[in-house]
């Protein structure tokens, strides 16, 4: 029988076995720090010192007594500490003591998953229990029962939500909270990073409406955010709550040695740069861990991607050791199978973990060694979060990120030193959008009348309520405004959505059971959920049956394929201002308003894998306007025409691969066009432009970068090693034998004119 090895044997092994040593990029060992403790603090009540004590907590990190001494003062703060540094003391002390000094006292606590809200329930109860005190700590989400409901309005004093539910169901009818808002002392917004793009200017408004009811109960609450690095923490905590805040950065928290592998698979198609599937390299590399009983979790993309990884370890390895040894976890599961998850772990029954990034939050689930991820997880922040789910607090610890042959995930790889030297993204949010900001207009009036003069967060309201007047949806009473409307606005707004009317998604797999399974924005249904689109749902494949643009319905199928479909829209941009300009000799970049009008006319089925194309066909849809913040970069010097087709092409595809790393955005919310005449200047022009009415503030944030952005994506296609350019640098559509040289050419001007 072969000797076990441990995680030391199993790094030697790598660096030195034939199967994966080549596969290795870059190797970076972060040493280990120890903690900077200080002791607990005199004050701090005996009954949640003790309790503390019980827990093995007898001082506490640098971090967390500064944010209870900011909490103790009354001033609101965001902590930003990495992943498993006990970040949750930073709100749950201040909390328990100012109840215990006043049980009138509070607090409100935002979650953004339920699984996470439910987490950090036992968290905060556990310490309850253990001190004997009688704290009232309940969830408050849709699946607490409406018995339950009037108890936790009356007599819960930490209130654990979600944003929908605090938008949908407490603020609609805070009459019904009297009390609760009477005296809310504190709000808590865990996990602040998620808070950004469309959401996060939802959330914003939604925070604005809480303020202005605590306002006229005659309270101020602290507010206190924490999150994950981030470029910007402070700046998007005060945009999010409009309130001055503090932060607190000073980590104490100790971490153990951790080697950081950058893992690339070989190419196995020359010509078009497509490397072995990184989900059979994530097999090959989790299979030899796990057959070693080193305990280990795996991230995937996507649920589809979680289970066949899961079906591949579990078959690897079913005659070494139990099946039950290695677990999938993904949004949807119920808290008791997790607490097994966790109690596996932790007893040494359960080795691996294969999970979406749903355990990217702070859900913990105890200590594992090694951390696989199946292609960069799309920002250094997610990155940074999934790797702290190995090696937490001491020991050492081993993280492997596998790459994809997708153009970001190669550069990564490529460019270690950016992934380690660069400072997180900056995450964006536009509160007041005027999309989005009407629609809150609404809602708070429905809770309470508006008077003359009144502000909602920063923003003059006189003309907003005038033409809510007009439209009938206000009754103008002297100097108040009041709703007039029979219906209910909050339950017709998406906190996820810009848009005024969605496509909702409607699964017909089973006809005994017709669902709602998600909606979507009309810009992007054009392209996503046209008839015979494959549209994904949390990893499942659909096929959509039927699009229904009048009812502004889509039937979709379960299905399951070896191919996607790909729509082409055919987009003409027009500026309707420019807010900022630069140029240069060869070239201009501007920053502005656009107005883009977009058809959706045919879709490709392509393979997966080989990315082949298999077949196509029409879309019959009408002409969608969508007015916008873009930017744009227009070329003045001549170039021949084929090349200058080639060269935007390809230049736009790598912009739109290196754009996620400057913005923390979804590659789908910036959408990059090239045009070889834009109308506005006759000119051959690229538009990155936000995919939302109104605009989130990502292109400003382009603008702001483009000469790093021009340069980063100049880069990508320098370095490829491919000869006249593949889907890894300019893609599919540039492929003419000058379109990469013609696409690093342009990038170079762009970066020119922006430096100017």
């Amino acid at each position: 029988m072969m000797k076990k090895k441990n995680l030391q044997e199993m790094l030697r092994f790598l660096k030195e076995d034939s199967a994966f040593k080549n596969k290795i990029r870059h190797w970076q060992t972060i040493e280990e720090r120890p903690s900077q403790t200080v002791k607990l603090p005199d004050f701090i009540h005996d009954k949640i010192k003790n309790a503390l004590m019980h827990r093995g907590i007898d001082s506490l990190y640098t971090h967390q007594e500064t944010a209870f001494r900011y909490a103790m003062e009354g001033k609101s703060f965001v902590a930003v500490t990495p992943t498993a540094s006990g970040k949750t003391l930073c709100y749950n002390l201040p909390v328990l003591q100012s109840i215990m000094e006043d049980p009138y006292a509070r607090a409100l606590y935002m979650f953004p998953t339920k699984a996470l809200a439910q987490d950090q329930k036992s968290e905060v109860n556990e310490i309850i229990e253990e001190a004997g005190v009688p704290i009232n700590s309940y969830t408050y989400d849709g699946d607490t029962a409406s018995n339950i409901r009037q108890k936790v309005r009356k007599s819960g004093q930490i209130v654990i939500t979600n944003p929908d539910m605090l938008h949908s169901a407490i603020l609609p009818h805070h009459t019904k909270w009297v009390a609760f808002f009477e005296n809310l002392k504190y709000v808590i917004i865990d996990e602040l990073h998620i808070y950004r793009g469309v959401f996060g200017s939802h959330v914003s408004n939604v925070i604005r409406r809480l303020k202005r009811i605590c306002h006229y109960y005659g309270s101020n609450p602290i507010f206190i955010c924490t999150s994950a690095t981030i470029a910007n923490p402070l700046e998007l905590a005060e945009k999010l709550t409009g309130k001055p805040m503090l932060l607190v950065d000073n980590n104490g928290a100790p971490s153990g040695r951790k080697h950081f592998v950058f893992y690339n698979p070989p190419v196995v198609n020359k010509p078009l740069n497509i490397r072995r599937s990184a989900t059979l390299e994530v097999r090959d590399l989790a299979g030899e861990l796990l057959k070693n009983k080193i305990q280990t979790i795996v991230f995937a993309r996507s649920r589809v991607r979680v289970e066949i990884i899961l079906t591949y370890l579990q078959e690897l390895i079913k005659n070494k050791l139990g099946a039950k040894s290695i677990m999938g976890y993904r949004g949807g599961y119920l808290p008791t199978q997790r607490r097994r998850i966790e109690e596996g772990l932790r007893n040494g029954d359960i080795y691996g973990v294969v999970s979406t990034n749903a355990l990217e939050l702070g859900v913990d689930i105890g200590q594992l060694q090694v951390c696989i991820m199946t292609g960069y997880p799309g920002t250094i922040a997610s990155a940074w979060q999934q790797a702290g789910r190995a090696g937490r607090r001491h020991g050492e610890s081993l993280v492997l990120m596998v790459a994809s042959s997708s153009p970001l995930d190669q550069y990564i790889i490529d460019h270690p030193e950016f992934f380690f030297e660069q400072t997180p993204e900056t995450a964006r949010i536009n509160p007041d959008n005027l999309v989005i900001l009407v629609d809150h207009v609404k809602c708070a009036a429905y809770e309470l009348p508006f008077k003359e003069g009144d502000r909602f967060g920063d923003v003059e309201l006189e003309d907003i309520l005038e033409f809510l007047t007009e439209e009938r949806v206000l009754h103008r009473n002297g100097t108040k405004w009041h709703w007039m409307n029979d219906a209910f606005p909050a339950h017709n707004i998406s906190l996820r959505s810009a848009s005024q009317e969605n496509v909702v998604i409607v699964d017909i797999s089973e006809t005994a059971n017709v669902k709602v399974i998600g909606e979507m924005d009309q810009f992007s249904a054009m392209t996503l959920l046209h008839d015979e689109a494959i549209y994904l749902h949390q990893g499942i494949q659909y096929q959509v049956e039927e699009l229904d643009w009048e009812e502004k319905k889509a039937f979709v199928r379960e299905i399951d394929t070896d191919y996607y479909t790909d729509a082409n829209l055919a987009v003409n941009l027009s500026v309707l201002e420019i807010d900022k300009q630069a140029s240069s000799s060869f070239s201009d970049i501007g920053y502005g308003d656009v107005m883009v009008r977009a058809m959706a006319t045919i879709f490709k089925k392509i393979k997966f894998n080989t990315h082949e194309n298999i077949g196509s066909g029409p879309i019959h849809l009408p002409e969608q306007e969508l007015h916008t913040n873009g930017t744009w970069f227009s070329l003045k010097k001549e170039m021949p025409k084929e090349h200058l087709e080639q060269g935007l092409m390809g230049a736009a595809h790598a912009l739109k691969a290196i754009v996620p790393l400057f913005v923390m955005c979804d590659p789908h919310d910036i959408h990059v066009v090239p045009q070889v005449k834009a109308t506005h200047n006759e000119a051959p022009t690229i538009f990155l432009y936000d995919r939302y009415p109104g605009g989130i503030g990502l292109s400003q944030k382009v603008y702001e970068n483009l000469s790093e952005i021009g340069s980063r994506a100049k880069e990508m296609i320098d370095s490829c090693p491919c000869t006249d350019g593949c889907p890894s640098c300019i893609g599919l559509e540039a492929n003419g034998n000058q379109a990469k040289v013609a696409a690093s050419e342009l990038l170079e001007w762009m970066k020119d004119a922006a430096k100017e």
